[in-house]
């Protein structure tokens, strides 16, 4: 672990590779698990503000799943995520033609629909970051269903700092991962 400003950041993600391989995992993060994506505060107004363009993008079930949970849900913890359906796929997940898991949010952006491109915790991925009162954790999520991922990120050399730069600048600045930057020359694999 190291210290950039106000983060603690693990050495995981200079050293470890990564690189989405959504043809071996068909968009599984999406779809698996036993919550729904984190989202920040400010990210819920946002939820609200676009749902209307959002929902001709989803499939029945996530309109239905959104109708009597709300856009976003919030924990015991006083966490927010997005909903699920039926406690598997997240409800702004879509589908392609080949079965890959996708998202709404990041479909209607690419359409130009809007301008949000998807939850921060989404974009970050394979990284989490969990905010403390002092300082935010920055931490690899190793999860097997991103196996093929690892493999994909090892083969091309492709570190994770590397392959989630535009979330870590859209979250941290830049000048904040230009540090990160100057902090991975020094580190060797």
């Amino acid at each position: 672990m190291f210290q950039l400003g106000k983060t603690i950041v693990s050495e995981d993600i200079i050293e470890k590779d990564f690189l989405c391989n959504l043809s071996a995992c068909k968009g599984a993060c999406c779809i698996d698990g036993d919550a729904g994506a984190p989202l920040e505060t400010e990210e819920t107004k946002i939820l609200e503000d676009i749902y209307p363009k959002i929902m001709p993008f989803l499939r029945k079930e996530g309109i239905q799943a959104i109708k009597e949970q709300g856009v976003f849900i919030t924990t015991e913890f006083g966490d927010f995520e997005t909903p699920l359906i039926d406690d598997a796929d997240c409800a702004y997940v879509i589908f392609d033609k080949n079965g890959t898991a996708l998202c709404a949010f990041e479909e209607a952006y690419n359409q130009g629909v809007i301008s949000w491109k998807k939850p921060v915790s989404c974009h970050l991925y394979p990284i989490r970051v969990k905010d403390y009162s002092e300082f935010s954790a920055v931490n690899y999520d190793k999860w097997e269903i991103c196996d093929d991922a690892c493999t994909l990120g090892k083969e091309l050399q492709v570190p994770i700092y590397k392959f989630v730069k535009e979330a870590l600048i859209r979250k941290f600045g830049e000048d904040w991962y230009a540090e990160l930057e100057n902090v991975a020359k020094g580190f060797k694999k």
